[in-house]
């Protein structure tokens, strides 16, 4: 439980808690349109208004240059006059690239609840428009733990989620959204949540993560500068439970801080290495008042980026330029196409050295997010650019466990390819990471392989994982990897796609 001093504070900023009991009857009726509950107070209400205001805002953002893709920001809600150009820093950095999914997650300023409450289907209605539920991702994570369900309450005053979306609506049009507000979570429940999540957003890298979160609450200029300082170090160690264990002692101040907690969990279970603060500032700051006695509230836009891991494990030839992985997904992409045109490969050749080398390789195919098809070779025996022709052909019309790809549904398939490294055996199953190492079970004639991201994607640990790959890949008994007749080999993966 959150100490009594958070509780009043919690209390004082927000105004108003309505209690439900934990056995309360759950409301899951869903308006088809949800409404705005603070256009023309936090944010103007004319549309005009309010897109030119985010235009300023994000002409002025200057955010520095980040690693890899955006995996997730931290950006605040506050009134735009107050925090709206520290949230233009992280919005500036996503402004139209290819997400189709936003995922926001709130905490509850306004209804005291347990639990996750995810809105199921719908839209959310601002002045610039309505944005449209991601009904199908919501599906995948609804009810999934009892703790995560839909309690409409959450969000009929809520201003956390709804302050981010005109801003969402401004950089990246034509995306839906996912909202998710947060309750009273013990640290399981945030545990759980990034799992579900992980598992619902396997093989998309077309999803972004908003955490919703202000920072310090309080009366103090220099205690907010103090005790912000001391929350944006947790956040840049991507310390999930120290931050939760600080904000329920105290010492921290982040009212996001459960969704950002959970944010945590997930983006280093997926593997993604840092975060960075793009921006700081608080209201004390823009209004010039930093007299003690005057109400303060801190302000931060962070990003964490999408770049995974990348570990001193295979050889470095493995690994490929933005232009060598453009180059391999178009041959994928052509192959499939002219076969299921003309039933023949198609002829093509390559002067790219790296291309040339003999390197073994995986082509998976995703439809709306879904497994389509998935072949490749463990061991390369012909240059990796023919492997990609080859096994794009094979995924797209050899895999036993689906139907042929037809003509017509090919643009709406994703090419992920999986460039390995060499084989390594090695006697200890502890030297596996899961997440970073891909996995060769061999025993006699019998053998299987799971690819790196198939821990990521189940959310197995390791002795599942070694015991699926055994039992349902190599056709082995599920503990046949504990014995020392059984070889085990790891490889990495350079994995990339159309998203």
């Amino acid at each position: 439980m959150l100490t009594q001093r958070f509780k009043i504070l919690y209390l004082i900023v927000f105004f108003f808690s309505v209690l439900a009991t934990p056995d309360a009857v759950l409301n899951t009726s869903v308006q088809q349109i949800k409404h705005p509950n603070v256009a023309g107070t936090f944010y103007p209400d004319d549309p005009q208004e309010l897109s030119g205001m985010i235009d300023g805002f994000l002409d002025v953002a200057q955010p520095k240059d980040v690693d890899g893709e955006i995996f997730a920001l931290i950006c605040p809600h506050a009134g735009y006059g107050y925090s709206g150009q520290v949230a233009a820093y992280g919005y500036k950095l996503v402004s139209k690239k290819d997400y189709r999914t936003v995922i926001v997650i709130a905490p509850s300023h306004y209804f005291s609840f347990k639990g996750v409450s995810v809105y199921p289907e719908g839209f959310f209605r601002t002045p610039l428009g309505d944005l449209e539920v991601d009904k199908e991702l919501a599906a995948k994570i609804l009810y999934k733990s009892k703790e995560v369900y839909f309690k409409k309450e959450a969000f009929e005053k809520e201003h956390a989620i709804e302050v981010q979306l005109p801003f969402i609506q401004k950089t990246l049009p034509g995306s839906k959204i996912l909202p998710i507000v947060m309750g009273d979570c013990q640290l399981q429940t945030c545990k759980d949540l990034a799992r579900i999540i992980k598992q619902a957003i396997s093989g998309r890298s077309d999803v972004l993560l908003i955490v919703s979160s202000d920072l310090y609450h309080g009366f103090d200029y220099q205690e907010a500068e103090v005790i912000d300082d001391l929350t944006l170090s947790y956040l840049k160690k991507m310390d999930a439970e120290g931050l939760y264990n600080g904000l329920h002692e105290g010492k921290l101040q982040m009212c996001g801080g459960l969704p950002a907690v959970a944010t945590l969990i997930l983006a280093k279970e997926l593997g993604h290495e840092k975060l960075e603060v793009l921006t700081y500032t608080n209201s004390a700051n823009v209004t010039g008042k930093k007299n003690k006695g005057i109400w303060t509230v801190g302000y931060a836009s962070c990003v964490i980026d999408q770049q995974e891991i990348r570990r001193e494990q295979g050889k470095e030839e493995a690994m490929l330029n933005k232009e060598q992985r453009k180059k391999l997904l178009d041959i994928a992409r052509e192959s499939i196409q002219h076969y299921l045109k003309t039933g023949r490969k198609l002829d093509v050749t390559e002067h790219d050295q790296v291309l040339l080398k003999e390197m073994g390789a995986f082509v998976t195919l995703h439809t709306r997010g879904e497994l389509r098809g998935c072949i490749g070779n463990i061991i390369g025996n012909k240059p990796l650019y023919l492997t990609i022709r080859d096994m794009a052909v094979e995924s797209a019309t050899g895999d036993p466990r689906f139907a042929p790809v037809e003509l017509d549904e090919l643009k709406d398939i994703d090419i992920e390819i999986s460039v390995l490294t060499p084989l390594e055996r090695i006697s200890d199953p502890g030297k596996i990471k899961l997440g970073t190492h891909g996995v060769l079970i061999k025993k006699g004639m019998r053998g299987g392989v799971f690819l790196p991201q198939v821990a990521t994607e189940t959310g197995w640990s390791k002795d599942e994982f070694l015991s699926n790959l055994c039992a349902h890949k190599a056709g082995l008994a599920p503990d046949a990897w504990k014995d020392k007749a059984t070889e085990i080999y790891i490889f990495s993966a350079d994995v990339f796609s159309e998203k």
